[in-house]
């Protein structure tokens, strides 16, 4: 009897947390309480995952601030944009409307401007990955956030993956494989000029003051991203980079080849990132004491022990994508704390892709 009902009890549980980002959206709908947005900048094509999911109405679009005259052509003819919508500064936009977050699609290097602009005014912001070129960018924005009271979140297409949150709970939840020893992570595609990635996007991607890199930051902020969650947070004892210019013609002022190594107390991370790779890839491999695991991508997950190796049924994790994750939030049901998408684990990914590009210059091993 007691098998029974805790067999029922776990299925119910299960389908809750399931169900949860939906219900949650559900709910927001319903109270009308879906998230007012501002959007500071097109010229990062994940700009294209907000325009889809207000034209699906999951969100409330009030304003987008873009001066190039081009691309909001372009945007306002895709998605049936009115010029009302239109603003040439993230200031105007805020002058004329009040959002609950501005999510921004800009220049790496022009995330701090948004957060300098917004946190006066109370006004949370989450940035495309990784948060900042510089880690004196990124302590500017940590010091405007806790002046201001305000969330800075960074979003990573990574961080909603179900194989990457069930690895997670495996591994430091379960302990199933053990003290981890050892992560790798590859990141990366063809190239984004190869993938086709727009002209205002190449424009900044591929320069070194605005993204902070080529590779390495666009990709290697992925593996420091994870790799920093699965170590609670811990900033690596060192770091080793080396870079390569395997494409000089097509990338002239940036890296297009990365490999990093981070060192912790116990641990070893090995970044991969790549704008070389014959195909797209983001996975993430964790050996431990006992076993291994590794996300193939966002729905594979392998799990090996001595002997036996199995693919694992994957679970829906409880956020499903950032804007879910932003309402709760925003609304006080959850505390970022040191979660993939937190200001105090980008805070030490900046940190980390700095050093990397410090190590590769000069080198040589960076202590932290």
């Amino acid at each position: 009897m007691k098998k029974n009902f805790s067999s029922g009890l776990n299925c119910t549980i299960s389908i809750f947390f399931t169900l949860l980002p939906m219900l949650l959206l559900w709910s927001f709908a319903a109270a009308g309480q879906l998230l007012k947005v501002g959007v500071a900048g097109l010229s990062h094509d994940h700009a294209h995952s907000i325009m889809q999911q207000y034209k699906k109405g999951e969100v409330i679009l009030l304003g987008i601030a873009e001066p190039d005259a081009q691309l909001v052509e372009r945007y306002k003819k895709i998605y049936n944009l009115p010029d009302s919508l239109f603003f040439k500064n993230i200031t105007a936009l805020l002058d004329h409307k009040k959002p609950d977050v501005v999510l921004a699609y800009n220049a790496i290097a022009e995330h701090l401007e948004v957060v300098e602009t917004c946190a006066p005014k109370g006004i949370s912001v989450m940035v495309e990955k990784p948060l900042a070129t510089t880690v004196k960018q990124a302590e500017r924005i940590r010091d405007l956030a806790r002046q201001y009271n305000i969330h800075v979140l960074t979003n990573y297409e990574t961080t909603w993956y179900a194989s990457n949150q069930q690895l997670y709970d495996k591994v430091k939840k379960e302990n199933s494989i053990g003290d981890i020893r050892k992560m790798v992570v590859h990141d990366g595609h063809q190239g984004p000029k190869e993938i086709g990635c727009s002209k205002e996007f190449l424009a900044w991607l591929t320069d070194p003051e605005k993204n902070g890199g080529g590779a390495l930051t666009d990709f290697g902020c992925y593996g420091a991203n994870l790799m920093t969650w699965l170590m609670d947070g811990k900033v690596p004892i060192a770091v080793t980079a080396i870079t390569r210019h395997i494409k000089p013609a097509l990338y002239p002022k940036v890296d297009d080849e990365a490999t990093i190594l981070l060192e912790y107390a116990n641990a070893t991370g090995i970044i991969e990132a790549s704008w070389n790779w014959p195909f797209g890839i983001k996975d993430l491999e964790v050996f431990g004491l006992t076993g291994y695991l590794h996300a193939l991508n966002g729905n594979i997950l392998q799990e090996r022990k001595k002997d036996t190796y199995d693919n694992l049924m994957i679970k829906s994790p409880v956020f499903q994508n950032n804007l879910t994750y932003l309402a709760a939030v925003l609304r006080g049901a959850i505390q970022p704390g040191n979660d993939l998408s937190s200001l105090n684990n980008n805070l030490v990914v900046v940190k980390i892709l700095e050093a990397a590009r410090q190590s590769a210059k000069e080198g040589k091993r960076i202590v932290l």
